[in-house]
């Protein structure tokens, strides 16, 4: 059985990062009732409205994929990344030092964060109609530009409104999502998580 929630921007929680040096728009955590840290997987929206350091998260990966704006340069330890296309992702280790350097102006990113050893998760976009299967118990579906619908096997279509994002809490553990654009070029980010046992 699938259970799910479907939100609006308004639904989502305004969290200051951990270094105090911006905030990050929180979509969902695992389990739900994660207290800041304590997460197993957490999907996020942050603005990046200046140049600065990321906070670390010992333990965590992280998959960062740019929304809008016109490009960031990440810094790590081992040197430098620049990121200028949208919606591709991006992988690094919360354990490093990290920082941003923005080009052209503030932007905004997609956030997935796992627990090394306690969680996976995969990033993929979806642009037109798209198939996005697998064995995963979690995730979200962001329609980051115009309408989508989700549908799951068995299930009425979902409608997620620009901005808006469906919440999936994944009991059954094969399951295929089917994300159809609403509007002419919408597009929408889907992330999704496995837990280990």
């Amino acid at each position: 059985m699938t259970s799910f929630r479907l939100l609006s921007p308004r639904d989502f929680r305004c969290v200051p990062w951990r270094n105090g040096g911006g905030t990050t728009m929180e979509i969902a955590t695992w389990p739900p009732e994660a207290r800041a840290g304590e997460f197993r997987g957490r999907v996020s929206i942050a603005r990046l409205d200046r140049d600065g350091a990321f906070s670390t998260w010992p333990g965590i990966d992280r998959t960062f994929l740019l929304l809008d704006g016109a490009g960031v340069v990440l810094a790590h330890d081992a040197g430098e990344v620049a990121l200028a296309a949208l919606h591709e992702p991006y992988r690094f280790s919360g354990d490093r030092a990290s920082s941003c350097r923005l080009v052209g102006g503030p932007a905004r990113a997609f956030n997935l964060m796992v627990r090394r050893g306690e969680a996976h998760g995969e990033v993929a976009l979806a642009e037109g109609a798209s198939a996005l299967g697998g064995r995963w118990r979690a995730g979200v579906c962001y329609a980051v530009r115009g309408a989508c619908e989700c549908l799951f096997a068995g299930r009425a279509p979902v409608s997620v409104a620009e901005g808006g994002a469906l919440v999936v809490d994944e009991r059954e553990p094969e399951t295929v999502l089917h994300v159809n654009p609403l509007e002419q070029g919408a597009v929408a980010v889907v992330a999704s998580l496995t837990f280990a046992a």
